[in-house]
């Protein structure tokens, strides 16, 4: 009967369903309350109160074994399957300088020649957009936070620009992030030079992995009403982030690109739709 469990088993992983989703998922309840985000002074992002009601958000980012049930079960083509230009690195590269690479998606997210992510699979996914992840969120009967849900799970109860503190030093222990003084010259300093797996540095108190670093979570929400609706914003810093260049490894800065866009450093965590 050994080969009746194995059926099953693959037959749960490809039906989307809400338990089966969840079960690939660890949630952490955060309460309804009222909660300070933002900073002082911050152009996008003033420091002020939100209410916000009570929901459930993943432990760790989405993860390309996660991704991948998404489709198999769909047969989904992701933007840049369809447009063939997302945007990778490689060092040697000036700051914020990003190639074109016609054959990068989420399976080989640095292009094929970088290799892919069979060695991989508890990494988040990356090289996908913000139109991609709603289309798995869809599926996965899932959704993202809101900028200010995102703020509020980020921050535990902090008030500082970090949620361990004001002084970044400490961040090798919560982030994969790039700590060359340039990205000209390969780092791996932390054990990785892109991705690393989920849940590999330590969690904030309340037990949420990669809040900063590793790769940029989508939002979804909006900076100001009129806002074009091409735009789509996303939290956190990544792997490519570094205390020279970007910075965004904090609790109060808001990314910006469009919803089409596939970069190797972009990626998501998912909410419950329902607390219950």
């Amino acid at each position: 009967m050994a080969w009746l469990s194995k059926l099953l088993c693959c037959i749960l992983w490809l039906v989307p369903t809400v338990s089966v989703q969840a079960q690939l998922h660890k949630f952490v309840l955060v309460p309804a309350s009222t909660y300070t985000i933002g900073k002082k002074g911050h152009p996008v992002n003033p420091l002020r109160t939100v209410t916000i009601d009570s929901f459930r958000i993943a432990t760790t980012e989405t993860t390309n074994a996660q991704f991948a049930a998404f489709i198999a079960a769909t047969g989904y083509r992701t933007d840049a399957e369809r447009m063939h230009n997302a945007m990778v690195f490689e060092p040697g590269l000036d700051e914020f300088e990003w190639l074109e690479d016609s054959t990068a998606y989420w399976r080989f997210p640095n292009g094929i020649t970088r290799g892919g992510i069979d060695n991989k699979m508890d990494h988040p996914v990356t090289c996908i957009s913000y139109s991609d992840i709603m289309a798995y969120c869809r599926w996965a009967k899932l959704r993202l936070p809101t900028l200010e849900e995102w703020e509020v799970a980020c921050r535990a109860g902090s008030s500082t620009d970090f949620f361990f503190g004001n002084d970044d030093k400490k961040i090798s222990e919560y982030a994969n992030i790039w700590r060359g003084h340039d990205h000209r010259v390969a780092d791996s300093t932390d054990g990785y030079m892109y991705t690393a797996p989920v849940a590999s540095f330590a969690s904030n108190a309340w037990g949420l992995y990669d809040m900063y670093g590793n790769v940029f979570e989508f939002c979804t929400g909006k900076l100001q009403p009129d806002e074009s609706a091409s735009v789509a914003h996303a939290r956190g810093g990544s792997w490519w982030c570094s205390s020279y260049a970007c910075h965004y490894f904090n609790s109060y800065d808001i990314g910006r690109v469009n919803i089409h866009a596939s970069f190797s450093n972009q990626g998501f965590r998912t909410v419950l739709l329902s607390t219950k």
